[in-house]
């Protein structure tokens, strides 16, 4: 026991001369969650809260061009504003950057004539088939296309939002064309708003409810999903400092001379491993604490721990060990500081990529999408997300508990192989 906490106290020493490592395992992660979380949240924002700009030119004087407008309005998605000009697309990309509107529509000139005849198409051809109407409806030709125009830094699910609200407007206007021809052709006479309104806006209620494992329904926010992930990224990211550390241990020396100690390798590793899995807690603990404190301060959502706390500590563990397992691994293999450096922060930022920290896995496809099973990132967030998205209990977490564990005894005797190998031990 006194040659462990000699060897523990030696390492923390040798840690805590490393500047450049703690840098990169306490200040950077802290500036990574702070930026992406806020970028995040603010993409959500605007997704959910704040409006597209959208711009309108409107070529049409009929009816229908204008309740195409008040829909848009209405749908919730879009800040719009008309302007006037011609069809062209210098036109409209003008009109956008002067008003940095993210999205242009154009309604052709006859939007309104094509959309009133093809309602009275329709209108008639019901009334046939209910055999109201002696003659056969004139068919009408289709509506011409809506032109929209976009900014190219929209995403492509963006765009497609916009598409389906747009289409969702269009159709609100034809169907309301179409209820008013039925209705006159019925009736001779003006269908009354109250009841068109009433015919038109009775749609069915949707309830969104977030599925999580304890029953509660509270909706996960940027914070939630950033704060586990990048506890991980920094986790790992220690393979700076620990990898680095025994391949300069090793060009010293130091290994050999641990042969003519009365001591043995084990004591070595052993140490390692438990200095600086209490790093990966302090960082845990660090970034954690920034999520419930200090983000409420920057206009961020607080960060809601998991009502399991117990579950929060062994996963935490588990993680951290995989992350000190697979450092020593790579400083056991690396010829030299260089090899152990570009080496560890390529890979952790592939492993990264993989396992979902950066892409979410459910939006990989094909072989990416099996790759991130043999990723310990992706296990480490799968059982953060089931805790902290979810709500889950440590019971919930074993399935992705058991393929980390498995990973990091896999980085433990790879490591012991490398050791015997080089005659280290």
């Amino acid at each position: 026991m006194f040659k462990l906490k000699a060897t523990i106290i030696k390492d923390v020493k040798v840690l805590l001369r490393d500047k450049v490592g703690i840098c990169f395992m306490f200040i950077m992660p802290i500036l990574l969650v702070v930026v992406v979380t806020s970028i995040q949240n603010s993409t959500f924002q605007l997704v959910n809260k704040n409006r597209l700009p959208i711009i309108i030119c409107n070529n049409d004087t009929g009816q229908s061009s204008k309740q195409l407008i008040i829909a848009i309005g209405k749908i919730g998605l879009f800040k719009v504003s008309q302007v006037k000009g011609d069809e062209s697309e210098k036109s409209m990309a003008d009109a956008m950057h002067q008003q940095d509107a993210m999205l242009g529509v154009i309604i052709p000139s006859n939007f309104s004539s094509k959309v009133s005849a093809k309602s009275k198409s329709i209108a008639g051809k019901a009334l046939t088939s209910f055999g109201l109407q002696g003659e056969t409806a004139k068919p009408a030709g289709d509506v011409d296309p809506l032109t929209i125009y976009y900014n190219p830094v929209l995403q492509e699910s963006i765009r497609l939002s916009v598409q389906g609200a747009l289409r969702s407007a269009l159709q609100m206007t034809e169907s309301r064309e179409t209820l008013r021809s039925l209705y006159f052709s019925i009736n001779e006479k003006e269908l009354p708003e109250s009841l068109e309104n009433e015919m038109l806006n009775n749609k069915t209620a949707i309830n969104e409810v977030p599925v999580s494992k304890d029953g509660t329904r509270s909706t996960p926010n940027a914070t939630q999903h950033n704060v586990p992930s990048w506890t991980i990224f920094a986790m790992f990211f220690i393979i700076l400092s620990l990898g680095g550390g025994i391949v300069k241990e090793k060009e010293s020396g130091s290994f050999i001379r641990l042969k003519t100690l009365p001591t043995s390798y084990a004591v070595a590793m052993l140490s390692k491993q438990i200095t600086y899995l209490g790093i990966t807690m302090l960082q845990a603990a660090v970034i954690f604490s920034m999520g419930i404190w200090l983000f409420p301060f920057f206009g961020l959502p607080a960060l809601n721990l998991p009502a399991d706390f117990l579950a929060l500590v062994v996963v935490t563990l588990i993680c951290g060990w995989c992350a000190v397992s697979y450092s020593i691994c790579v400083g056991v293999f690396a010829e030299t500081h260089e090899q152990a450096n570009g080496f560890g922060a390529v890979s952790i930022v592939i492993l990264a990529c993989i396992g979902g920290l950066m892409v979410p896995s459910f939006a990989m496809q094909g072989f990416f999408k099996s790759a991130a099973n043999i990723s310990p990132m992706h296990w480490c967030l799968q059982a953060y997300y089931t805790l902290f998205l979810e709500g889950g209990k440590l019971k919930d977490v074993l399935n992705n508990l058991i393929p980390l564990f498995i990973i990091t005894l896999l980085f433990q005797f790879l490591t012991f192989v490398g050791l015997k190998r080089k005659n280290l031990i």
